[in-house]
């Protein structure tokens, strides 16, 4: 896959002006009518890189999806799901000009769900965890169910917020994850899973990692522990890596870093430097510096922002 044209969506509002849209009424959640969006490809394709979630509802969409290297297998009425750090691509064909695509496409930046139970359990959902590479096909009936939930969504984030409000988006969004889960139960039954075993079993290694009691006196994992555990060379795993999501080992390793950083640091009481050990640093400031670079944010300025 070549990147010479690959976008990089930081934020829902890089989202917005991608699609040639206004800018979001809320800066980490917006639902986005899907026959207004107005994107400019170029040679006939999309190709992007998103740091956030996006859970969509689509009908009569005739382009031709990737996701990773696999194409996402859909047609028409159906949902599909987007996780951060992955390769997107659209291949246009002259059917597009043509076509009159309807539907929703709910935007969410990890950053809403911090402080929230959700931003550790969301990773239960296979369908958003590079589990599933399949679109969910929907009843007339299950779509009037989920385009309901999305209504709501919208409607208390255009409200004045409140304290309340944060909290109400959330169950909403577990009520849709829920509707979902029990939908592609469903359609399991009938229809094959596709999935990056590669990705999964790396998804997998991080995790329990980061969840051994003896990270301390381990240290960081390198790249060349995680290949050796996944029977690859270092260069040829971020080679694949690089083409599957665009990141390389050491890239999905401080990701995954980042991301057990913000729970902890949203959810726990514990103190930066407690923190950084248990991530596996031998020094804080090392710890400080790397949130820094990729958030923008000192550890202790992040925390702060959602006390």
């Amino acid at each position: 896959m070549s990147y010479s044209n690959l976008t990089r969506l930081k934020t829902i509002s890089d989202l917005h002006r991608f699609n040639n849209m206004s800018p979001p009424e809320h800066p980490l959640i917006s639902l986005i009518d899907y026959s207004k969006i107005n994107p400019t490809p170029e040679n006939n394709e999309l190709k992007w890189v998103q740091q956030f979630y996006t859970i969509s509802t689509k009908r009569n969409v005739t382009g031709k999806y990737r996701y990773g290297q696999q194409s996402y297998d859909f047609d028409e009425g159906l949902m599909t799901f987007f996780s951060p750090e992955q390769v997107i691509s659209v291949q246009l064909t002259e059917e597009d000009a043509k076509s009159n695509p309807s539907g929703w496409i709910l935007a969410i930046h990890p950053d809403f769900l911090f402080g929230t139970l959700l931003a550790t359990n969301i990773k239960k959902y296979s369908f958003l965890n590079y589990s599933v590479r399949e679109a969910l096909f929907l009843s007339e009936k299950e779509e009037h169910i989920v385009n309901g939930i999305l209504q709501n969504i919208k409607t208390e984030y255009q409200t004045n917020l409140d304290q309340f409000s944060q909290q109400i988006i959330i169950s909403q969004l577990e009520l849709l994850l829920g509707y979902a889960e029990r939908f592609y139960q469903r359609q399991f039954l009938t229809r094959k899973i596709s999935n990056h075993q590669i990705l999964d079993k790396l998804e997998q290694l991080l995790e329990n990692y980061f969840n051994r009691d003896n990270v301390v006196d381990n240290g960081l994992p390198s790249v060349q522990d995680i290949a050796q555990n996944l029977n690859l060379t270092p260069d040829y795993l971020s080679s694949m890596l690089k083409s599957l999501t665009g990141q390389t080992t050491q890239q999905h390793i401080h990701h995954k870093l980042i991301e057990k950083a913000k729970v902890k640091l949203s959810t726990t009481n514990l103190s930066v430097s407690e923190i950084a050990y248990g991530l596996g640093f031998e020094h804080p400031q090392s710890f400080s510096k790397l949130f820094k670079s990729k958030t923008k944010q000192t550890p202790v300025e992040f925390r702060t922002a959602f006390n």
